[in-house]
């Protein structure tokens, strides 16, 4: 599968899921991958490699700031790789102006838009999420808050939306390939009337 971007360039293949925690960005992008014989990258994943620790490790020992400057260096880190590429990026990495330009000229971006009620079902207490772990709210009404903050910088940079609410992680696999193929049919179409 060849993914175009109509408006941006020469075809790109590379899929990069954001969305908030507990979306299945992690779990659907091995599923995409899989499927599509595509390697895979998870910049939590790249972070901790370099950091020598786990992210709440990270924002319990240097603090939220440094770990968004890991965060913004593994995927500046993309630019570099070759070859097809199925990516979950961290639900935060959409914060930085910086961060959201770089991700859209690097692929195909979907959105794995999640309701909150459905968030907080997924991470419970928050165990393993520093922002679930340190807020004054419950994981619920956190996550509620997390999503409404972010939800404006999610939509800027996808391509598509996959709700994700009552899908298993291999329907919503489906989906956004299904999604992704539409544009990149869409691009095809575009590309032939030039």
């Amino acid at each position: 599968m060849s993914v175009q971007h109509p408006g941006r360039g020469p075809a790109r293949q590379r899929i990069l899921l954001v969305g908030m925690m507990g979306a299945g960005k992690s779990q659907v992008a091995r599923l995409v991958a899989r499927r599509l014989g595509w390697s895979r990258a998870d910049t939590d994943e790249m972070v901790e490699a370099e950091a020598g620790m786990s992210v709440a490790e990270m924002f319990a020992s240097v603090g939220e700031a440094e770990f968004r400057v890991a965060e913004s260096r593994a995927i500046a880190a993309l630019r570099e790789t070759t070859g097809p590429l199925v990516v979950s990026l961290g639900g935060g990495s959409v914060l930085s102006s910086a961060n959201r330009e770089l991700i859209r000229s690097l692929g195909a971006v979907a959105w794995l838009r999640a309701k909150p009620l459905t968030l907080a079902r997924r991470v419970g207490q928050g165990k393993g999420r520093p922002l679930l772990a340190t807020a004054d709210d419950r994981p619920a009404v956190a996550l509620e808050r997390i999503a409404a903050e972010r939800q404006n910088l999610y939509a800027e940079v996808a391509d598509v939306v996959i709700d994700v609410d009552g899908l298993s992680p291999g329907r919503v696999a489906s989906r956004l390939l299904a999604e992704l193929g539409e544009l990149a049919d869409l691009a095809d179409v575009k590309g032939a009337g030039r």
